[in-house]
């Protein structure tokens, strides 16, 4: 929209609190501190916000839906204790004879996407969580956040240190800095 009136008119609403004002609509989520200053919380839509950076989900799943085995892939963003915004969550599913290679995987993902948009966590579950009109419970993932006791999947967290997705556990969350999931708010 920076260079057409059109798209910039659209981003615009007006008369939302009283007649005659204008609000950006920017696709931030922001909170006001008691001395007036902002803070950018999280992106609302199909996006998510992680490490200062806006992650599109879309953007993330076209590339990592090029890996080899894939029948169905997701991602959205869930809540890590201690840090702003979302991390990045893939949900996969690997087709029949194809199996999960969580380094092959954290390879494909480090050449194809900026370090903020590769997903820190990655659950491999057997059949995609839709609805009866074939869309994806994004909403309902998020809720289950990174908790392996919300779900059946194999969940694997991304381990710079190793250069793979390691297995959840405590120690690989502590490795890479991360707190244990701390309850369901989206």
């Amino acid at each position: 929209g920076y260079t057409s009136d059109e798209a910039t008119e659209s981003k615009i609403l007006r008369d939302v609190f009283q007649k005659g004002d204008a609000w950006w609509s920017s696709g931030d989520l922001l909170r006001y501190d008691e001395n007036g200053y902002c803070y950018c919380v999280d992106r609302v839509g199909d996006t998510f916000r992680w490490k200062g950076e806006n992650v599109s989900t879309q953007e993330v799943a076209a590339e990592l839906g090029r890996f080899g085995g894939l029948e169905f892939l997701t991602i959205y963003g869930v809540n890590v204790p201690e840090n702003e915004g979302r991390a990045g969550m893939a949900q996969v599913v690997m087709q029949k004879g194809c199996s999960f290679d969580p380094r092959a995987f954290y390879e494909f993902v480090s050449e194809r996407l900026p370090h903020y948009a590769r997903p820190v966590f990655v659950r491999v579950g057997n059949q995609a969580d839709m609805t009866t009109t074939f869309k994806q419970r994004k909403m309902d993932l998020q809720k289950q956040g990174y908790d392996p006791a919300n779900f059946a999947d194999d969940l694997y967290i991304k381990d710079d240190k190793q250069g793979t997705y390691s297995a959840y556990s405590d120690e690989v969350l502590a490795r890479n800095d991360l707190l244990p999931f701390a309850g369901n708010a989206i």
